[in-house]
């Protein structure tokens, strides 16, 4: 059966269930609606195949659990709802369990080495979309990481598995789902040069034409985006080939430059009036009267926060490091959900 939550973009407005986010909300005098409030959960169905690397994700109080994991993840959602989250970022591939790494050993994708899907994996992917369909969230849902993808043989691989993930999601009839074809795909550590700026939107008009005619939507396909590392720009053909635009503010340590950025990709020669937004930075200030995400927003574009838990840190921080509290559980958890919900009340 088709979701019931169907998100889609008219003109540079992101609209959920045919109305506009953010209605009547603002930021600094500048009306936010149609901007999309997210925040980086890219590891809800997190798991480890390498058995030398899985101790490292023990809970305090057990050993590590998948299934445990995406059963807290679901837990949460409800909350972050109620405090303004509009969207949230997973990943088939996820992202570094450590926040920040130089290797990654460890194997976590939901792809085989072929392309094809691991049932274990996308059972978990199936309830969190089933429970953010019932919420009214958007989910944007990213294909393939670069510290994950060589995990896939070839090329071939490459294109079978988002083939094939995105037959999945058309048999479900998920129509509150955003593609993102891979996280910071500008990123050197990536394998396949498909996958790279270079030729990334070859795998943006395959997931897009795969769909065409085949949701029920506006759009009437899969709508998708590609995101570049921090503080980078997109490049001409991946802004042609975008439905959004991704950006990144990490490693961008003043809000002018998040202002200027969004400024910068307006004036692209192939930009058309996509909506832009920000699904990672992992700059804070919550509390000051100017920080990125306050930057973003009043520029017109949504902001994503991602959140790690820093050296010598416990349990309780960061979204991104394994194993997750997925609760409002730290200051910073906090400082974020205490401005969001006063920038995006619910009624």
């Amino acid at each position: 059966m088709a979701s019931k939550t169907i998100v889609h973009i008219e003109q540079d407005r992101f609209h959920i269930n045919g109305e506009v986010t953010c209605a009547g909300c603002e930021v600094n005098g500048r009306s936010i609606e149609g901007l999309l409030l997210n925040s980086r959960m890219v590891q809800g169905i997190f798991d480890d195949l390498n058995p030398q690397t899985r101790a490292r994700w023990d809970y305090p109080d057990g050993p590590w659990d998948p299934q445990r994991n995406t059963r807290e993840f679901i837990q949460a959602m409800p909350t972050w709802w109620e405090h303004g989250l509009d969207a949230f970022t997973i990943n088939l591939q996820g992202g570094s369990p450590m926040g920040y790494s130089r290797e990654q050993p460890w194997h976590n994708s939901s792809f085989d080495e072929k392309g094809g899907l691991r049932p274990a994996y996308l059972e978990r992917l199936g309830r969190i979309l089933d429970r953010a369909d019932e919420l009214g969230m958007v989910v944007i849902l990213g294909y393939f990481y670069f510290g994950q993808d060589h995990r896939l043989e070839d090329e071939h691989a490459v294109r079978r598995a988002a083939e094939n993930a995105t037959e999945w999601l058309l048999d479900r009839g998920d129509r509150h789902v955003l593609i993102e074809i891979g996280n910071e795909v500008d990123c050197p550590r990536y394998t396949h040069e498909l996958i790279r700026p270079q030729r990334g939107h070859e795998l943006m008009r395959q997931v897009a034409e795969h769909s065409a005619g085949r949701v029920d939507t506006a759009a009437g396909r899969l709508l998708v985006g590609n995101s570049f590392c921090g503080g980078n720009l997109l490049t001409d053909n991946i802004i042609e080939a975008s439905d959004f635009l991704l950006l990144h503010g990490n490693g961008v340590e003043e809000p002018d430059r998040i202002r200027d950025m969004v400024d910068q990709t307006r004036r692209s020669a192939p930009y058309r009036g996509q909506p832009i937004l920000f699904n990672e930075d992992d700059h804070f200030d919550f509390d000051k009267p100017d920080n990125n995400m306050l930057a973003a927003l009043s520029h017109g574009a949504g902001w994503g926060y991602f959140d790690w838990r820093f050296p010598g840190e416990g349990f309780d921080e960061g979204y991104q490091s394994v194993p997750v509290n997925w609760g409002i559980s730290s200051q910073r958890k906090r400082g974020f959900f205490s401005l969001l919900k006063r920038i995006n009340p619910r009624d």
